[in-house]
């Protein structure tokens, strides 16, 4: 577990660079930095940022991608090309496969998304002044080898070579780490070690640096120990020189920084230079309610032994590199597809047996029992197989199943969020052209059939000039910036019906958790129920009771305000999902509004008209009114009429129409009467 007076103990003495061009964002984002680091540099683009770059002694770059003058990944290219170790962390919007790769060809050391997870975010700051005291550390080794070569050899990873690049020394610490004895090293040249799948450009780099230059060498090198696993090594090359300046020998000094380099990062390289790799992810199923459940340390070491039991279980029929172990309950090999597949059928079955296995095992933590389920999504078609892959296993979530093939989910869910963003803009420029309108559905008196007030639906018209929905669009609105102002705009319409239709009906507005949790949508109904104190108790606010309500107290204190107005409080789609009588009684309702899946079955299924009357009698018992919604047809409302519920919504008197069309249907109702 990351201690994190120890992690800002260290960043305290960096001095960052942060560069954002969005005020909000840079404001947001430079309070949650200043717990961490005392010097902090700020520049709004990236022209700004490389120049106060040159102009100072940075030690950590977190910066935006899309910025005027230059954007991230231009900026973070020109720097490379002036200082190529420094630390860079991306913090972005986006989470799009072409950002990804160019920020990992730029040497970036982390890619965090916004709004900022403070706890990814600890985690990056820890491995960075984690690799700035391993580099202080080697160049201190470096610089006392002779006086200190004790301290040397107990600390970091050393061999000596001759000006071929012949190995002609190893300390203990090569041979523990690499799995060959010294007998087997000597004589032998680096490349023993080296892992194929590192770029020839490393090691061109680096032989030009100390044959060539005579100067050190700092890089990061992806090597291969004897039984076939990897290991990155941050690496210390020096030419060690006679007074003429000769090159005599070679001294390297290594630190292993495996553990501390991104998982996520080490994963990315395996998969980029794979030739044929089938990804296999998995996940702890229910993670969320093992962190709830135990403590952090608790978690920790269980994500750790099921790390164990996967290695071990899938070790005994693939040969893989590493498992890697990537947080939040998810882990992630890589093998080679020419070697295992041969049909996808025969594949994902053996995949399930061994699934299966790993599912039936159990993990004792002291007093805990901890039955293991993993669940798995496999990908072998190379193109954002990362991508892939997870949005697998989010699916396997949704849709509660074990194993998923997730070939090809990432051109689906990239044309999935391509369709997200053009209804995002579809909704900006509907709310700025006044193109989010208010319906109204009726609802009547069963008793006399007459109109006694309103529903206030939301309705966008898009470019087209059809009608939407809230189906189409309010999804993507909860999920983007235009939701608040979406609401605002129902509240005032709703308000304006009350005040200018002359029909004495009141207006009931549906309220959800969302809205009553949000402080400027609650000061917008307070508002609106002072500028119209002679009309609010006209007003019926519908609140689906459901279980994202974060903060019941404070959805309880906001309908006590609102009823101090008069305002009436109806229960929305009670009788499924969520419906609690317990909790409905705390809310002290005017209405219940039965929800429409047990009113459109009623006349054929013998539950739904059980669970109707159930609510009925509730409702009488404690004096509520009803409304019985979807309401399709005669049959249905005399049912309901029947049960003894007190009003009726749907399209059999009336569908979701304009107010101009709902004053032409009250007076028109009115003079049937007559």
């Amino acid at each position: 577990m990351i201690d994190i007076d120890e992690v800002v103990k260290y960043s305290r003495h960096l001095k960052l660079l942060y560069v954002e061009d969005n005020m909000d964002s840079r404001e947001m984002t430079s309070m949650i930095l200043e717990d961490f680091f005392d010097d902090i540099l700020v520049a709004v683009d990236g022209q700004d940022g490389l120049e106060k770059f040159r102009e100072n002694d940075i030690d950590l770059i977190v910066t935006d991608i899309n910025m005027p003058k230059l954007n991230g990944l231009e900026m973070i290219e020109k720097i490379r090309e002036i200082d190529r170790d420094i630390p860079i962390l991306i913090l972005s919007a986006h989470n799009e496969d072409d950002f990804f790769i160019s920020s990992i060809k730029l040497g970036v050391d982390g890619y965090l998304l916004k709004p900022i997870d403070t706890d990814q975010l600890i985690l990056m700051i820890d491995k960075i002044t984690k690799k700035y005291r391993y580099i202080n550390e080697a160049k201190s080794n470096l610089h006392l080898l002779q006086e200190y070569q004790k301290a040397t050899n107990a600390s970091s990873i050393v061999s000596k070579a001759d000006k071929r690049g012949i190995i002609t020394f190893v300390n203990d610490k090569f041979c523990e780490i690499s799995g060959y004895d010294s007998s087997e090293l000597i004589g032998k040249p680096h490349n023993i070690i080296r892992h194929p799948d590192n770029p020839k450009s490393i090691f061109k780099d680096m032989w030009h640096t100390i044959r060539d230059k005579k100067e050190i060498w700092y890089g990061l090198v992806r090597n291969r120990a004897k039984n076939g696993k990897s290991y990155y090594a941050d690496s210390v090359v020096v030419p060690i020189l006679d007074m003429d300046g000769n090159i005599l020998e070679y001294i390297s000094l290594r630190n292993d920084v495996t553990d501390i380099m991104s998982p996520a990062k080490q994963l990315n390289d395996a998969i980029k230079n794979a030739k044929e790799p089938i990804l296999i992810y998995l996940k702890l199923d229910k993670f969320d309610m093992i962190e709830e459940f135990y403590d952090n340390e608790t978690v920790e070491v269980i994500q750790d032994r099921v790390a164990l039991s996967l290695q071990d279980s899938f070790s005994r029929v693939y040969d893989f590199d590493k498992i890697y172990q990537l947080g939040y309950g998810e882990y992630a090999f890589i093998i080679d597809k020419s070697q295992y597949f041969t049909d996808e059928k025969s594949f994902v079955l053996r995949l399930g047996e061994i699934q299966k296995n790993i599912n039936s095992k159990k993990i004792s933590l002291n007093d805990i029992i901890f039955d293991i389920s993993v669940i798995i999504s496999l990908a072998y078609k190379k193109d954002k197989i990362l991508e892939s892959v997870k949005l697998g296993i989010k699916k396997l979530l949704n849709c509660k199943q074990n194993i998923i093939v997730a070939n090809n989910l990432a051109d689906m869910g990239q044309n999935q969020a391509k369709k997200n963003m053009e209804m995002v803009s579809m909704i900006k420029n509907a709310i700025e052209n006044s193109k989010i309108i208010s319906y109204f559905q009726p609802i009547i008196d069963n008793e006399t059939k007459q109109i006694v007030k309103f529903e206030s639906l939301v309705r966008l018209i898009d470019e087209n000039n059809q009608v939407l929905s809230p189906f189409h669009f309010l999804d993507i609105a909860k999920k983007s910036n235009y939701y608040t102002q979406i609401t605002d705009i129902v509240l005032q319409n709703s308000f304006d019906m009350l005040k200018n239709c002359n029909c004495n009906k009141d207006i009931s507005i549906n309220l959800s958790a969302l809205d009553m949790e949000q402080s400027t949508t609650r000061e917008k109904v307070l508002q609106l129920l002072n500028e119209h104190k002679g009309i609010a108790s006209r007003v019926i606010f519908e609140v689906l009771e459901d279980e994202s309500i974060k903060n019941f107290d404070l959805v309880k204190e906001f309908i006590s305000k609102v009823k101090e107005f008069g305002v009436q409080i109806a229960i929305d789609d009670f009788g499924a999902g969520y419906s609690n009588y317990e909790r409905l009684l705390e809310y002290q309702p005017d209405i219940i509004k039965i929800d429409g899946c047990l009113i459109r079955d009623i006349e054929t299924s013998t539950y739904s008209l059980s669970v109707v009357k159930s609510i009925v009698t509730f409702a009488r018992e404690q004096n509520i009114k009803i409304v019985a919604e979807f309401i399709e047809n005669e049959a249905i409302y005399e049912i309901v009429k029947r049960l003894g519920v007190d009003y009726s919504q749907g399209y059999y008197f009336g569908k979701p129409e304009s107010v101009e069309n709902c004053k032409l249907k009250i007076k028109s109702m009115e003079q049937q009467v007559v």
